[in-house]
């Protein structure tokens, strides 16, 4: 038995055992035991997690209190219509994905990606890639702006028509605020620019309060080939942009004005040859602290880190095994530790009562800097772990998955979010697979499908943008 091997069955061992004590989400309302436990965790009545999912083209929006699936939100155009042509399911039959989104009558969201909250956590970002576009909803009423009353609205339609969203160019991969909220920066992978928006523009144009041909897009920036994403240093003055195409890492001054709006200036760019050789970084996040940015390099199977500031040297650099696949970071820092949690796309056989699941690898950060590495794995109850975000308190973390559960298994055919306890950052606790059903459409439910981001908002309180 190898050291991973032996490792993830430990971790798993001591999440399995301290999960018997936790709610768990089966649809049930939480006992009292459970409402304390909640509690003690740090739950917070505003909070909500949000789900992207690719497939369905639709956002599940969890109720962490409970562990269930509150609503979920509509980013297709399906059942608009009562005609065939603008239907889900047409003569009975469900048709397979690609032949839903390209009906040629089809105006909704394809390939929803990319979600980040602003940072008083009212407004949520999402990309459609596919559809070159990104929608700005509401949080609090889970409403995305720029619906319209359905004029064809009946017991066989949707009340609402879908908003067109704001069309900004190929690939749009993660949008991300500004620190100071006013800006949307969306990388285009496609055309290696970058396009930066005005927040309070772009609602007014959604909303049709703007005169006709006024656009939001403050500019568009010229980047690396192939931008992945954006992130902001803590202090809101620095960009950094990452590529899926490169070995670079661009590095922009914002400098805003006295408006908030940016006039942003490249400072360098960085070699990251080293430690990503296949030009493949779709993701990066600054530690809470804002003195290190953490790169996932998913082809490379390894995370390195740099410092925010001075000349960004290379502080770490940890592989995380071959066939690991890192998607998403995200950190942990309490009174019992402080870690790194990446999400790996691989999926192990053997996982919890015998489930093929994804492990996430545990990086101590509390090592010192250029020492630290793998420290342990536990399973994330789901098949091929992708999107990961913490509660405020960095009590609870929450876990997307791109794959459904296999036949046979608990929540089988349904693609699964999972929780877990991590108040003891070395040793996080599963707390519940959560399948995430389906979004009920006039016609027929729309499962939700291969989801890809995941954020957890407080509404009106300070985000991780802020």
């Amino acid at each position: 038995m190898t050291t991973q091997r032996r490792d993830i069955l430990k971790y798993t061992l001591a999440a399995a055992a301290a999960a018997s004590t936790l709610p768990t989400a089966q649809g049930q309302a939480p006992s009292g035991a459970a409402a304390a436990t909640a509690a003690a965790i740090g739950i917070d009545p505003r909070d909500r997690v949000f789900i992207t999912n690719e497939d369905s083209n639709t956002i599940v929006v969890i109720d962490p209190k409970t562990n269930t699936v509150e609503s979920t939100i509509n980013l297709t155009s399906f059942d608009e219509d009562p005609r065939p042509p603008f239907r889900y399911v047409s003569a009975g039959v469900a048709p397979t994905h690609a032949a839903m989104i390209h009906k040629p009558l089809y105006h909704g969201c394809i390939d929803a990606h990319g979600a980040v909250p602003s940072p008083d956590g009212r407004l949520l970002a999402t990309s459609g890639r596919g559809s070159s576009n990104i929608y700005l909803i509401e949080t609090e009423q889970r409403r995305v702006i720029g619906n319209t009353p359905n004029p064809a609205a009946g017991l066989t339609t949707n009340p609402e028509r879908l908003s067109s969203g704001l069309l900004l160019g190929r690939e749009p991969h993660e949008p991300t605020f500004t620190r100071n909220g006013k800006e949307l920066w969306v990388t285009l992978r496609g055309e290696d620019r970058i396009a930066i928006v005005n927040v309070e523009g772009a609602v007014r144009q959604l909303k049709g309060a703007d005169s006709p041909g006024s656009t939001a897009i403050h500019q568009f920036l010229p980047t690396l080939n192939g931008p992945a994403q954006v992130w902001f240093n803590r202090e809101g003055t620095l960009a950094f942009v990452v590529s899926q195409k490169v070995s670079q890492v661009d590095v922009f001054r914002v400098n805003p004005g006295a408006d908030g709006q940016s006039q942003p200036q490249r400072l360098t760019t960085l070699d990251i040859s080293a430690q990503d050789k296949h030009g493949f970084t779709p993701f990066m996040k600054t530690t809470p602290d804002g003195a290190e940015l953490w790169f996932s390099h998913k082809l490379a199977d390894a995370l390195s880190c740099r410092s925010t500031r001075g000349g960004f040297d290379l502080i770490d650099s940890v592989p995380l095994g071959r066939g690991a696949r890192p998607n998403h970071v995200e950190f942990v820092s309490n009174a019992r530790g402080s870690v790194v949690y990446a999400s790996l796309g691989r999926i192990d056989d053997g996982g919890p009562g015998g489930v093929a699941s994804s492990p996430i690898a545990i990086i101590d950060r509390r090592a010192p800097a250029g020492q630290r590495k793998v420290v342990g794995t536990f399973f994330s109850y789901g098949r091929e772990s992708h999107g990961l975000w913490t509660n405020p308190e960095n009590t609870l973390l929450y876990i997307a998955h791109e794959q459904d559960e296999l036949p046979g298994t608990p929540n089988a055919g349904q693609t699964v979010c999972s929780a877990f306890d991590v108040r003891d950052p070395l040793k996080p606790a599963f707390i519940a697979q959560i399948p995430l059903g389906n979004l009920a459409l006039p016609s027929g439910g729309l499962r939700n499908k291969k989801s890809i981001n995941l954020v957890y908002v407080r509404v009106g309180a300070k985000e991780q943008t802020a």
